[in-house]
């Protein structure tokens, strides 16, 4: 989704990358490029900060609760790294399986 404006980072790009940037993941000439584009674009704004709030409702809701060591173990199993084409490693994370197999086993 775009804003129908001309930005030097493309909305599509921050867009995929917000939460990279919301964890502080990201080196600081992204976070740069990512912070002039949101001080440009309302609308990536708007959605940065729908993010921003989604992961402080999870934060506040889930703070009390700890994942067992077993969990944690059978989620970094899960974690597979792949290259892409531009060089960049890319984490894919495929851990709903993981998480729905524990549910039914408590």
């Amino acid at each position: 989704m775009s804003c129908g404006k001309e930005h030097e980072t493309p909305c599509a790009e921050v867009l995929d990358r917000v939460f990279e940037y919301l964890d502080g993941e990201m080196a600081e000439l992204d976070c740069a490029k990512i912070q002039v584009h949101l001080d440009e674009c309302h609308h990536c704004l708007d959605e940065y900060q729908r993010d921003e709030l989604l992961k402080a409702l999870v934060r506040r809701s889930c703070s009390g609760e700890v994942a067992p060591a077993s969990l944690r173990t059978r989620i970094m199993a899960s974690i597979t790294t792949v290259s892409s084409d531009s060089g960049r490693t890319v984490e894919t994370i495929e851990t709903v399986e993981t998480i729905e197999t524990y549910r039914y086993e408590r």
